[in-house]
Order: structure tokens, then sequence, then C-alpha cells
């Protein structure tokens, strides 16, 4: 089992977070974006930068991916994908996207696009990420490791 992370906008936090569980645990962690990213020395840590593009790097991870590795993302449709392959897909929040959610939350998406590009204003965005949600992911995350690592 492998985690891979969609690491262009995962906060620096959860990055932090993964790098400890990869140290303490020995699981492989590859951070996939498209731009340079440092990680801390350890030969279980790495990164990938792929090319400037839409989606370049979640194709990069739906390639890589087996079936039941773990990918840290807040992308739905990729998310979906993983599931679709057989993976495991956390939110950076700490929500664990599953077969039994995925399809509302990819038609929720969709209906939220259809509404932009429509015209509608749509106010807000997401939440600012908080210390509920690190302590989320944090815990979910160790749940995770400790049933299939």
């Amino acid at each position: 089992m492998k985690i891979w992370v969609d690491a262009d906008a995962c906060p620096v936090v959860i990055k932090e977070i993964l790098f400890r569980a990869a140290t303490r645990t020995g699981v492989q962690l590859t951070l996939v974006a498209n731009q340079p990213l440092s990680t801390p020395a350890g030969t279980n840590i790495t990164s990938v930068q792929v090319p400037r593009g839409f989606d370049v790097a979640d194709d990069e991870i739906v390639k890589r991916l087996d079936e039941g590795d773990l990918v840290i993302t807040n992308d739905i449709p990729l998310a979906a994908e993983v599931i679709e392959k057989g993976g495991h897909a956390l939110s950076p929040s700490g929500e664990m996207h599953t077969t039994e959610n995925i399809r509302a939350k990819l038609n929720m998406r969709d209906f939220m696009d259809t509404m932009r590009s429509s015209g509608v204003e749509m106010s807000g965005g997401p939440a600012p990420f908080s210390q509920r949600d690190k302590q989320m992911f944090a815990n979910n995350l160790d749940r995770f490791l400790t049933r299939h690592g």
C-alpha cells in the first residue's frame, strides 16, 4: 500500500502530518505536483513533478495507483477515479470518499458547475481549513493505516 498526494492544493499542515506518518510507519509516500516540492530526507518519501496543465497531476496519480493505495485529494473527480480503480481517497479535511458517497458528491459538484456557468452568483467558497479539519484528517489517516498498513 502506498499513499499518493495531490499536492498542488494540499495544505502544508496536512503534508507535515503525512511526513510524520510515513516516517513512523515506513509506508511509501509520494507527492505529485506541477511545481518542485521539498520533502524530508527518507527513502520512503518522494515527490514527482509533472508538467503544468489541467488534471496532469491527477492523471499521473491514477496512472501509478495500485488497488488498495490511498490518495489524499479534495478533487472529487479524481477521488471517483481512485475509487473506481480500487483505491481509497481521503480529503485533507479528513473526509473519506467512498463508493457510497462519491456519486452524490459528483452530482453536487456538477450541479454547482452548472449553476456557475449559467451566471448564478455563488458566494463564499470552501470554509477555511480549521483545527478540527486537521484533527479529523490525522484521526482518519491513523485509522486507515492501522487497518491497511
